[in-house]
């Protein structure tokens, strides 16, 4: 079924042609009431002339360079995350203009006078300090034209950000959505397996990346620019005026509107702060939308945690004649540290949702381009469309801290019972599920027809190479049990301090609580960044087998050769040099048998030193910590000390140092502590040593009984292994 012919049965009827649930809510309201409302679920409701789609960051990135090309007086950059040296451009651009961000900005700015460039990036937390560009303003501010100034935000409470993606020129154009202009975004609507262009500013591949932003002009672009201003004075305080109206567009040429001519709603998150109340319009606005869909609503977004909208889609669910719902997830978080949390919380709504579906109207997906374990799209995009009536692309994630505590900003499109508007809406969600589905928006479009049915007609489109996959969605029962409550790291609303030492602090506690913390917060901090220091700075040239056995191997041979090896391995662990490193290193230069014994021995002290430090300074914040909320966790690791402690030696789930000072912090039995890293230290250090020794004869003197003893070794190191993990699991 052609486009033309799609359309005309869509205007026909003002829905599609058959749709079984749009029939059931006839007979009710001849027209819905306006979603959209000021003071309610939008900031303001502004006029757009354009509107465009920009699916990807390849169409972003190209966009955004083009309308920064033709600025003329201002340039306005809000960011949850900011790189100087990412591409805008994975090819030769016609103006000459230097493709990295900071280069590109810098040259622009050079060369038009009174051109000024505002970027204001979220002063972030420290655990992202290795997966973002070191000294930012320096980068962005330092090293290039006066005119480009950088400002790094903290006027926000603890744990919380800035989570708003909007770029405002001369208050004409502006863009706001998912995407940053950042790191490990750059991708195309193909989303190809391997795609060489796909690389970060240090080269390194990574996966394939959805997600979209959303482009408008006019009055809704002012607006936004009014938005960049308001924030710049709350983090600096120093006002910017608006640009003066420039005759010239700065609207690419390349970029076709997808919608003309339509009434844009801008809604944000703020947390209370300093005095000032909290703004909670996402939140109304995904509440509105979800309650006022009649045949369906569709989903994209990276997490799925929030309590309230889980609530609403549940209610949904439970009634008779209520609406599709379909929702788009990535495969896993990226990343360990969402994984273990953000994970477990969305399976647990997961879960919920999928017992209030009694009548099946329910899909969770997940897209994957190639490979289902390995070549999963990773979804970023914070998209929700109901029925064909309104359209939400923005910043914030369904999760509870973009409701209440993040610093969002989203857009919002309604038809308000018009056509054009509407067949402009289903056109954006045919986009996306062909993107997904490797197949022509047009296609998606006429199976909806079809079937009368978004579910219905994606799960006959599906099934192909690129295609939706259904989302199991469950983590491993220990995690879930592990990781009672996710409240932590996804707070609704700001964590004031006397609720956090409420909630926290055990009873037994007293004193204040701020000076106890900082003996532990300074060697947490100390340890994390001495880790980073060993891997992401020069001297990780330092920390590899062959640097370090060249240092071993020039007190071979000195009587107090075992006490200096022993040593260096208590002092490794005081500075957390990789302990892995050390032990390769003992075994290539003393052999097998004094290699595994100098190892053992310099393992098990290093491991008691640094226990002890933990145990010293951080019984009392770990005891705050294993207040009221983690107190049965804190009791279960007491008890199963050993145990625990065996297990993270078999399978290191954090680095050497940071388990030991943990176990020593939450009061694990010294015993327990001791035997758990013998017991789960010794067949690594076995295998590393007498594996690479039998290794290295039989390929210095092959022959059939050096490969058949090599073979009989790796038989029983694995035995051995498998026998110690079942023991351990059933632990």
């Amino acid at each position: 079924m052609d486009k033309t012919a799609v359309d005309e049965r869509f205007s026909a009827s003002g829905a599609f042609e058959g749709n079984p649930s749009e029939e059931r809510h006839r007979g009710g309201r001849a027209e819905r009431e306006n979603i959209l409302a000021e003071e309610r679920n939008c900031w303001r409701i502004a006029q757009a002339n354009r509107v465009a789609f920009l699916v990807d960051a390849a169409a972003y990135f190209e966009a955004f360079a083009s309308a920064a090309e033709a600025a003329r007086e201002s340039i306005l950059i809000l960011a949850w995350d900011i790189d100087s040296r990412v591409r805008l451009m994975r090819k030769d651009h016609d103006s000459g203009l230097p493709p990295e961000l900071g280069n590109f900005l810098d040259a622009i700015v050079s060369r038009r006078k009174g051109l000024h460039a505002h970027i204001l990036a979220w002063d972030f937390n420290p655990i992202y300090t290795f997966e973002r560009e070191a000294l930012p303003a320096v980068k962005l501010e330092r090293r290039t034209h006066p005119r480009v100034h950088f400002q790094m935000d903290g006027n926000h409470p603890v744990w919380a950000s800035l989570h708003q993606k909007v770029v405002v020129v001369d208050d004409s154009i502006a863009f706001a959505g998912g995407l940053d202009l950042t790191r490990s975004r750059w991708d195309t609507p193909e989303h190809l397996p391997k795609d060489t262009r796909r690389v970060d500013p240090s080269g390194a591949a990574y996966g394939p990346f959805h997600d979209v932003q959303i482009a408008v002009d006019g009055e809704a672009a002012a607006a936004l620019g009014d938005l960049v201003r308001e924030r710049w004075f709350r983090a600096t305080g120093r006002l910017l005026r608006p640009p003066r109206r420039w005759r010239r567009d700065p609207w690419p040429d390349r970029l076709a509107p997808d919608i003309e001519d339509v009434r844009v709603g801008i809604a944000r998150t703020e947390p209370a702060y300093k005095g000032s109340q909290g703004v909670r319009e996402v939140e109304s606005l995904h509440l509105d939308v979800i309650a006022a869909a009649r045949r369906s609503i569709y989903i994209e977004s990276p997490y799925l945690s929030s309590d309230s909208v889980g609530r609403a889609l549940i209610a949904r669910l439970g009634e008779e004649n209520g609406p599709e719902i379909m929702i788009v997830l990535p495969k896993n978080s990226p990343g360990k540290f969402e994984e273990s949390t953000m994970d477990t919380a969305r399976s647990r709504l997961i879960r919920r949702l999928r017992e209030a579906d009694t009548s099946g109207r329910l899909r969770i997906y997940y897209p994957v381009t190639g490979n289902r374990e390995e070549e999963w799209i990773n979804v970023h995009s914070k998209v929700t469309i109901a029925d064909d009536d309104i359209v939400r692309v923005g910043s914030s994630n369904l999760t509870n801290r973009s409701m209440g505590l993040d610093t969002e900003c989203d857009l919002a499109i309604e038809a308000e019972g018009n056509p054009r508007l509407r067949s402009g809406i289903v056109e954006f969600r045919s986009r996306l599920l062909g993107e997904h589905l490797g197949i022509e928006p047009m296609k998606v479009a006429g199976a909806v027809v079809a079937k009368g049915s978004l579910i219905e007609a994606v799960e006959s489109l599906r099934g192909g190479k690129r295609t939706l996959d259904v989302l199991a969605g469950e983590v491993p029962e220990w995690r879930d049990k592990l990781i009672p409550d996710t409240s932590i790291v996804d707070p609704e609303r700001p964590l004031e301090p006397e609720t956090v030492i409420r909630d926290f602090v055990s009873d037994d506690i007293r004193g204040p609580v701020r000076s106890r913390l900082l003996g532990w917060a300074v060697i947490f901090a100390a340890v994390l960044a001495l880790g980073g220091l060993w891997k992401f700075t020069p001297l990780g040239s330092a920390a590899t087998p062959e640097t370090v056995a060249g240092w071993v191997d020039r007190i071979n041979g000195h009587p107090a050769a075992p006490f200096l090896v022993i040593g260096a391995f208590v002092a490794g662990g005081l500075v957390a040099f990789p302990v892995t490193i050390l032990i390769a290193a003992t075994a290539f230069t003393f052999g097998p048998g004094a290699g595994f014994a100098y190892s053992l021995a310099g393992s098990f002290l290093s491991a008691m030193a640094t226990y002890g430090i933990g145990r010293m300074f951080g019984g009392i914040p770990f005891r705050l910590v294993a207040g009221r909320r983690l107190d049965n966790l804190s009791r279960m690791l007491r008890r199963r000390g050993l145990v625990a402690v065996a297990t993270v030696r078999v399978v290191p789930v954090a680095p050497f140092t940071f388990i030991n000072l943990t176990a020593g912090a939450l009061r694990i039995r010294p015993l327990d502590f001791a035997l758990g890293t013998l017991i789960g230290m010794a067949p690594g250090l076995f295998a590393i040593t007498f594996f690479g020794e039998r290794l290295s004869y039989a390929v210095r003197h092959p022959g059939i009984e050096s490969f058949l003893g090599l073979a009989a070794l790796v038989a029983a190191l694995v035995a051995a292994a498998e026998w110690l993990r079942r023991r351990l699991q059933d632990r």
